[in-house]
């Protein structure tokens, strides 16, 4: 059981809501991305997702575009996130994603990326812009390493792909909320809840939601219909807003806090 596995598994045993919690490596700089992990781990993440800055970043709002372009001219690469994860890997008790478009991937290679990674100590790999019908190759790879590879789902993906992503999947399956780019929401998306029945309809893996996640009643709705919420630009919100305050831990650690502060699942 990997522990990604063991952590849903935990999630589901005590009915709660699940926190996957989002941040481009590198911004403000990689240095303090290692204390932002330790801070959001200790206030209840459950699972860490660490974001490759890519020079496109297709599917990012505004505010995730931002942090990939000042962590890209801070010099931040895949190799160089791979060895932060490794450095401060040994400090957090949540599972770590690498969250990264493929391109960077394959420009290391997926062998060399799946060994580096599994030494660095991360736990799943979800290449958001790797088509299902193309990973099979990659999904092996991975496998052999010892990491998970995760899926993405929007509400446009047919339940024949959602079938495919669950059986080639491990870990979790990312499902988007809504159509369009990152970025918080005062609400949540209509098509939330039917996302995830159709996800359900399929395979009872674990469901992550996430797109416009960005309050405690948010998280608290989505664990009616899923195990776990992502909540993402909001936390990189908070980091543009206080990247040079020596207060940024702390905000980061109350914004988590309160977005557990309802983790009892419905």
């Amino acid at each position: 059981m990997s522990k990604l596995d063991e952590t849903f598994s935990r999630i589901r045993s005590v009915e709660r809501t699940g926190l996957v919690t989002y941040v481009t490596a590198g911004d403000p700089d990689l240095g303090r991305t290692g204390s932002i992990l330790r801070t959001l781990d200790g206030a209840g993440a459950d699972v860490l997702e660490v974001g490759v800055p890519f020079s496109d970043p297709l599917a990012d709002g505004p505010v995730i575009q931002r942090a990939s372009e000042r962590a890209r001219a801070g010099g931040t690469t895949l190799g160089a996130t791979l060895k932060m994860v490794g450095d401060t890997r040994g400090a957090l008790r949540a599972p770590v994603v690498i969250f990264s478009y493929a391109n960077p991937i394959l420009a290391m290679g997926s062998q060399t990326f799946a060994a580096r990674a599994r030494d660095a100590g991360v736990d799943g790999v979800l290449a958001l812009d790797l088509p299902i019908e193309e990973a099979g190759d990659f999904r092996a790879t991975m496998l052999d390493a010892g990491l998970d590879t995760i899926f993405l789902l929007s509400p446009t993906t047919s339940d024949a792909r959602i079938k495919r992503a669950a059986e080639l999947g491990r870990g979790f399956l990312y499902g988007i909320s809504r159509l369009g780019v990152t970025g918080a929401r005062t609400q949540l998306a209509d098509g939330a809840e039917p996302m995830a029945a159709r996800i359900r309809a399929q395979t009872q893996m674990p469901l992550a939601l996430g797109f416009g996640v960005s309050t405690a009643e948010h998280v608290t709705a989505i664990g009616r219909w899923a195990d776990a919420a992502v909540v993402g630009s909001a936390i990189v919100s908070v980091i543009e807003k206080s990247a040079g305050d020596a207060t940024l831990e702390s905000a980061l650690a109350a914004y988590v806090q309160e977005l557990t502060s309802g983790h009892e699942a419905p």
